[in-house]
């Protein structure tokens, strides 16, 4: 079966820190949805080189064990929750794509 991610860009962040309410809610929804986390950077101290129209700024990836699971997770009453709590004003390019087998 193939595996699920989550992909989110953030192009435009007026301060990390106001993630905070946020990242407390989803850590844990992602976590319970099966979700593991990849990369977070630049937040975790990862490296990212950007080319053509990319974006330097969050990027996220997650892995789940299928597709469905990943948009289960998404769905969530708890990840639901979580996406209230995304300060106004952060613009977030998010898609849960398919993997290869």
């Amino acid at each position: 079966m193939a595996k699920g991610y989550w992909v989110s860009v953030y192009p435009a962040i007026s301060g990390s820190e106001s993630l905070a309410a946020y990242d407390k809610l989803a850590g844990p929804a992602v976590q319970a949805g099966g979700g593991r986390v990849l990369s977070r950077i630049p937040s975790r101290g990862g490296r990212v080189v950007a080319h053509e129209a990319g974006i330097a700024q969050r990027v996220v990836l997650i892995e789940f064990d299928s597709f469905e699971q990943a948009v289960a997770a998404y769905e969530s009453e708890a990840y639901q929750k979580a996406l209230v709590a995304l300060p106004d004003g952060f613009e977030r390019d998010f898609r849960i794509i398919e993997g290869i087998d």
